[in-house]
């Protein structure tokens, strides 16, 4: 799809019916990121198995919450979820985190019940010292492949940042793939804290100051 593209888009909250449409959409959308290379080494699993993880994220924590925006953009006579981006407030850390344990017994099934204890050590690791005060935290940006590189990804973080402004609080975020570091970094983020080890992906922490 070219840059130019003019079709009719827009923003909404997401609903419970939109966690198929997310799911689809992020597991497209993240199947080659490092991240999802180390949940499901498996090439020919990888997508079905990112579409149930991310179905697990938008419908166990994200949505119900009402902590998700979908994009969707005018195809026909049909509106298409396109883009989608699940938030966390600030304060609700506890909440996502009792909502993520409800969902680990489905998560076995996905990575192999040999690999949940590492990847939830891997998961007590994203908690750096800062930031300390309160902040939205931006978990998952992504956007189908048919439209990325039309805007759709900096419609969706540009909503979830204006809020941030508006309330003067800033916003962070984690990426294990190097190649969005310049994206975000021209968004007003900086790389505040690696983590590196042996069998995990390397995660770059990036925080948005509020301004």
């Amino acid at each position: 799809m070219h840059p130019t593209d003019t079709r009719e888009r827009s923003i909404h909250d997401a609903g419970m019916d939109d966690v198929p449409a997310i799911a689809r959409v992020l597991g497209r959308a993240f199947y080659d990121d490092p991240l999802y290379r180390w949940f499901f080494p498996d090439d020919e699993t990888r997508m079905a198995r990112s579409i149930r993880i991310n179905a697990l994220l938008a419908g166990f924590v994200h949505v119900p919450a009402g902590q998700a925006e979908v994009l969707r953009v005018r195809e026909g006579d049909r509106s298409v979820v396109r883009g989608a981006a699940l938030w966390t407030p600030p304060g609700a850390d506890a909440q996502g985190v009792a909502s993520l344990l409800r969902s680990l017994p489905h998560w076995a099934g996905l990575v192999g019940p040999r690999r949940v204890p590492r990847i939830m050590r891997y998961f007590a690791q994203l908690n750096p010292p800062a930031p300390k005060e309160p902040h939205w935290h931006l978990a998952v940006l992504g956007t189908d492949p048919s439209v990325q590189g039309t805007g759709v990804g900096t419609r969706l973080l540009r909503s979830g940042l204006d809020r941030a402004d508006a309330e003067g609080v800033p916003v962070s975020l984690e990426t294990m793939n190097p190649d969005n570091i310049g994206y975000y970094e021209r968004h007003g983020f900086h790389v505040f804290h690696v983590l590196e080890g042996p069998e995990i992906p390397t995660t770059h922490f990036m925080l948005r100051p509020a301004s």
